[in-house]
């Protein structure tokens, strides 16, 4: 069992709350008092953005850790949010498939650089919106799976390709690596189809479907925009309400134990 807690945040279907839900369950335990990296793994750099962290910010980067000498202490920054920081990403990262491919141990490349966490560390890492390698190193290196899934139609379907992958990478490199959970994003309760979705994920995964479902909310769209996440943006709204209850049932399931305690 490991004594630290990696979790990589997945979805190859992008538009899912995936790096919302990266930035928001971050601050979140932060909030809470677990000392938490986030590592931005998508080359758009909507975390690292959406946590206010300007391109001229961005020195060492998550592309830096995976092909130089850094460490995750060298390319970790603090964010605006006490005990959250964030090894950022750019568009370098984009190359990334490319540029690594000749690399020996190419997909184990994250995991060496996290061999070394301090006890107790829990590191969240956003992936990009597909399965290639840069996902692939994220499962190497994880613990467990995190899958964020939109209420919509053939979420279901969608999710059966992630599996599939987790079990290819369990097989091959990474035999401890699980399944988190599922988290529903984006719900409307006033749409049947929201609560069929809920009800079918429910229905086929049980408990594996984190109790809290993340909601359709207004200011969690707008938090993006003002760099921030919902939590800090506006603590009362829905979204935020939402992304609290969650962290504490991922805090639960993980058995994590705050700092303070």
């Amino acid at each position: 069992m490991s004594d630290h807690n990696i979790v990589a945040i997945a979805n190859q279907k992008g538009g899912v709350g995936k790096t919302t839900t990266a930035i928001n369950l971050g601050a979140a335990l932060a909030d809470a008092g677990y000392e938490t990296v986030l590592i931005d793994l998508d080359p758009q750099g909507n975390a690292s953005t959406g946590l206010g962290i300007l391109p001229e910010q961005r020195e060492r980067t998550i592309y830096d850790l995976l092909a130089g000498p850094e460490t995750l202490q060298d390319c970790a920054i603090p964010t605006q949010i006490p005990n959250l920081r964030i090894v950022p990403a750019t568009s370098d990262l984009s190359s990334a498939d490319v540029d690594l491919s000749q690399t020996a141990d190419r997909t184990r490349l994250l995991r060496r650089k996290l061999e070394s966490l301090p006890q107790g560390s829990i590191v969240l890492i956003d992936c990009p919106p597909a399965l290639g390698l840069l996902t692939v190193n994220a499962m190497v290196a994880a613990d467990s799976v995190l899958v964020p899934l939109q209420a919509e139609f053939y979420a279901l379907e969608g999710l059966s390709q992630l599996l599939t992958t987790v079990k290819q990478v369990r097989r091959t490199a990474n035999p401890e690596l699980r399944i988190n959970g599922v988290l529903l994003t984006m719900s409307d309760y006033r749409n049947n189809l929201s609560q069929q979705v809920e009800a079918d994920a429910r229905a086929t995964l049980a408990d594996l479907v984190y109790p809290t479902v993340i909601p359709r909310n207004v200011r969690v769209s707008e938090a993006p925009s003002h760099a921030q996440p919902v939590l800090i943006y506006d603590p009362s709204s829905k979204g935020s309400a939402a992304y609290r209850a969650f962290a504490a049932e991922f805090a639960a399931r993980l058995k994590l134990v705050p700092e303070e305690a």
